[in-house]
C-alpha cells in the first residue's frame, strides 16, 4: 500500500493516495482525523499516517492488547 510515495507526502500526493480533494484533505488535517504536520505554510503528511487513517476509517485499525 502506497509504495510508490515517499516517507512524508505533500498534500497533493495525500489527495492522489486518497482519492480525495484538496478541501477533504485540508479538512481531515484540521480536525485531526489525518495527522500531518506544518512546515511553514505547507503542509506535510507522514506515509505512516495516511496508513493509520485508511485503516481506522475502514475500520480495520489493529486492537491493542
Amino acid at each position: 500500500m502506497l509504495e510508490e510515495y515517499e516517507d512524508i507526502l505533500t498534500v497533493e500526493e495525500a489527495c492522489q493516495a486518497l482519492k480525495i480533494g484538496y478541501n477533504a484533505i485540508y479538512a481531515l488535517l484540521n480536525s485531526g482525523k489525518l495527522k500531518g504536520y506544518r512546515n511553514g505554510r505547507v503542509w506535510r503528511i507522514p506515509k505512516v499516517a495516511v496508513k493509520a487513517y485508511i485503516l481506522d476509517s475502514a475500520g480495520l485499525k489493529k486492537e491493542q492488547g
